[in-house]
């Protein structure tokens, strides 16, 4: 059953009757027993689970990251971006929660269906503006009376801002941002019906000294095609997937087929850089090795083998005597 929240009359109410008798604690106990159906609100439909919602959340977060990386290059300054929160709510709940006067930008992702919207706090938005135009990033929030070039400056810098969802969307589907539409006051922003569930992801945002919220509202309709994508189950039978043993032996095959250097090393000599500019041709250089020693042979860098020098058809060979353990022979 779930809990409900009393009032401090309504709580002094039922003490005084348990005090004076009019109802005891086994009536209580009862009534709360009854007390069987829970309200279910259908304006408040929940239609994501709470895996998918999480789901959300992670890409949100990479996402968050990705905007923090951009706007510290774009705008050269501190800036800092995360997740606050995720919820599902009514299209109409999330509208009357928007300023009167904000930044709306409305993108669409093809090949999904329908579109997204984009809140970003006044302060935050200005705050860009500024600093995009050499300003020290100083907030003046005055959205009702943008300019026709401050509102081609904030289309442009959150447009291509958005374009990197399409690298955090990448692990689910491959999306293609497209800008379609600013405006500033939401209530001339209808994208879907009022009941309509969406999902509400809410980036905390701070540039230089100024702090704000950025809102980016997901209709159902939207994820109605990759909802089962968005599911813990998907993500296991992917990792299930890529332990296929037809790829596996096919990376084998791959490997195999790479080439890598091989060098026979006939020793090693240290000199002074003096002595170096001093060589001239003639000069014989004294190794760190005797005639007779085995030479080494590198794959890659790396020690593997030993080996005595000789020729095969007139060529300069080594035949391979032993092998060299240790280093990263576990992994042979």
């Amino acid at each position: 059953m779930a809990s409900e929240i009393l009032s401090q009359s309504e709580i002094d109410a039922l003490l005084s009757a348990l005090n004076t008798g009019e109802m005891s604690a086994d009536d209580f106990k009862k009534e709360e027993e009854e007390k069987k159906v829970k309200v279910y609100d259908f304006k408040r439909a929940l239609r994501f689970s709470k895996d998918q919602i999480r789901s959300l959340t992670r890409i949100h977060e990479n996402f968050a990251r990705i905007l923090t990386t951009y706007f510290s290059a774009q705008l050269r300054t501190y800036v800092q971006i995360n997740v606050a929160s995720a919820d599902q709510i009514p299209y109409e709940e999330f509208i009357r929660s928007v300023p009167k006067m904000t930044i709306l930008n409305v993108y669409e992702l093809p090949p999904l269906d329908g579109r997204i919207l984009m809140e970003i706090n006044p302060n935050i938005a200005y705050s860009m503006m500024d600093r995009v135009m050499g300003g020290r990033g100083i907030s003046v929030n005055k959205v009702e009376s943008l300019t026709e070039i401050e509102t081609r400056i904030m289309s442009q810098l959150f447009e291509k801002a958005f374009e990197n969802l399409r690298e955090a969307w990448s692990t689910v589907v491959d999306v293609d941002p497209l800008f379609a539409e600013f405006e500033v006051n939401p209530q001339f922003l209808q994208m879907v019906s009022p009941n309509e569930t969406v999902v509400v992801i809410s980036l905390n945002t701070t540039i230089g000294e100024t702090s704000g919220m950025i809102n980016i509202c997901i209709p159902h309709v939207v994820l109605e095609p990759i909802l089962p994508k968005l599911s813990g189950s998907y993500w296991m039978e992917s990792k299930r997937k890529e332990s296929n043993p037809e790829e596996t032996a096919q990376l084998e095959r791959r490997i195999k087929r790479a080439q890598v250097p091989i060098v026979a090393e006939l020793g090693q000599s240290d000199i002074t850089i003096e002595e170096f500019l001093m060589l001239s041709i003639g000069d014989v250089i004294e190794m760190n090795t005797r005639i007779d020693d085995p030479l080494t042979v590198k794959i890659g860098e790396i020690p593997k083998f030993t080996a005595q020098p000789g020729k095969s058809n007139k060529k300069m060979a080594v035949q391979i005597l032993d092998s060299l353990k240790g280093g990263d022979d576990e992994d042979e």
